[in-house]
């Protein structure tokens, strides 16, 4: 399935695509967001546990940071998300992001909707999460396949 909304009035963005894998990682590190975003960045740090941080550093500038609000494995993720640079206008904790994975015949249905963005961020944070997501799938599909 193709993107769902982008609605700036509102702060928010969702997104969904279905995938082939049947995602049932054991962990909320192999699930998405917590281990498909870490084969991005040049450095990660994740603690995918309620109140646990993640910080990824994409390419040395582009730096996004966030807590873990709630992990429920394999099926949900929620997490705050905001980017480290001065000045920008979604600093961490400014946004939330939630993942949820739902079993759909043989694959899987990823949900992300990313809420609480100033109208000004919100076509910069779609454009990114419709470059990341066919990504982000992809290596949950050859993850499955491995």
């Amino acid at each position: 399935m193709e993107p769902l909304t982008t609605t700036a009035d509102t702060g928010s963005i969702e997104r969904e695509r279905t995938i082939a894998a049947d995602q049932r990682p054991s962990s909320p590190t192999s699930s998405i967001p917590s281990g498909s975003f870490a084969a991005w960045g040049r450095t990660t740090e994740l603690d995918p546990t309620p109140g646990g941080t993640f910080r990824i550093d994409y390419n040395g500038n582009d730096i996004v940071r966030g807590e873990y609000l709630e992990v429920d494995p394999p099926y949900r993720v929620v997490f705050t998300w905001g980017w480290e640079a001065a000045g920008d206008e979604t600093p961490p904790g400014a946004s939330t992001v939630e993942v949820t994975l739902t079993p759909d015949g043989d694959g899987t249905r990823v949900n992300i909707r990313h809420s609480g963005l100033k109208a000004e961020a919100v076509d910069g944070h779609a454009e990114g999460w419709d470059q990341s997501l066919p990504i982000l799938t992809t290596i949950a599909d050859e993850a499955e396949a491995a």
